[in-house]
C-alpha cells in the first residue's frame, strides 16, 4: 500500500472512531507513520484529506446508487435496488458510512457538515429526479418529488443507524428479504 492509500485508510479509521474535530494532523502523520509535510504533500490541509477521503469512498457507491436508481417502469423494484446498494455499503465499510452520518448531522458551520454537503446534494437530486421519473406513472407524487426523496433517504440512513446499534457486535449483513421489507414499509407505511 502506497503512502497516499494508508493515510487514507487511518484518517477514516481516526474520523470514524474520534470524530473529525478530535484528531489532529500529527496524530495522522503518527498512525500513517509519516511526517506531517507528507501529508501536506498529498493533501494540503486536513480538511483535504477529509475531501480526497469521502471522493475515494464515496465514488464507488455514488456510481452504484446512480446505476439502481435508473428508473425503468417500476418505483418498487427501483427502490429495492437502492436499498440493497445503500446496505451493501454499510456492509462492505462500516466506518465510511458512519463517519458520513455524523458529518451529515453536525453542525451547520462545521468542516465535517460543509464537506458531507456534496454526498446530500447528490442523494437528494438523485432520488427526487426518480420520484420525478415516477411520478408520471405513480399519480400520487402530486409534486411531493422532493418530499419523497428526502423521506426515502432518512428512512435507509435511520434504519441503518438502528441495525448498527442494535448488532454491534454481530455480523452487519443486511439480509435482501430486510431491504425488501423497507422498501415496502416506504411504500405501504403502517396500514397494509
Amino acid at each position: 500500500m502506497d503512502n497516499r492509500e494508508n493515510i487514507l485508510k487511518c484518517a477514516l479509521n481516526l474520523f470514524y472512531t474520534k470524530g473529525y474535530d478530535a484528531v489532529g494532523v500529527q496524530e495522522i502523520a503518527e498512525a500513517s507513520g509519516i511526517t506531517k509535510p507528507t501529508l501536506y504533500h498529498y493533501f494540503g490541509s486536513k480538511y483535504g484529506l477529509l475531501q480526497n477521503l469521502l471522493d475515494k469512498y464515496y465514488s464507488g457507491f455514488s456510481q452504484a446508487l446512480e446505476t439502481a436508481a435508473h428508473y425503468d417502469g417500476d418505483l418498487p423494484l427501483t427502490l429495492y435496488r437502492t436499498a440493497k446498494i445503500y446496505f451493501g455499503l454499510v456492509s462492505e465499510n462500516k466506518e465510511f458510512y458512519m463517519l458520513v452520518m455524523s458529518m451529515m448531522y453536525a453542525p451547520e458551520q462545521s468542516d465535517s457538515f460543509k464537506a458531507s454537503e456534496s454526498i446530500r446534494r447528490h442523494q437528494h437530486q438523485l432520488f427526487t429526479n426518480l420520484f420525478d421519473q415516477a411520478g408520471d406513472v405513480v399519480g400520487n407524487m402530486n409534486g411531493r418529488q422532493e418530499q419523497y426523496a428526502v423521506t426515502f433517504i432518512g428512512f435507509l440512513n435511520h434504519y441503518l443507524l438502528y441495525w448498527f446499534s442494535k448488532n454491534n457486535e454481530k455480523d452487519t449483513a443486511i439480509s435482501d428479504e430486510q431491504a425488501f421489507a423497507v422498501v415496502h414499509q416506504f411504500l405501504h407505511g403502517i396500514y397494509v
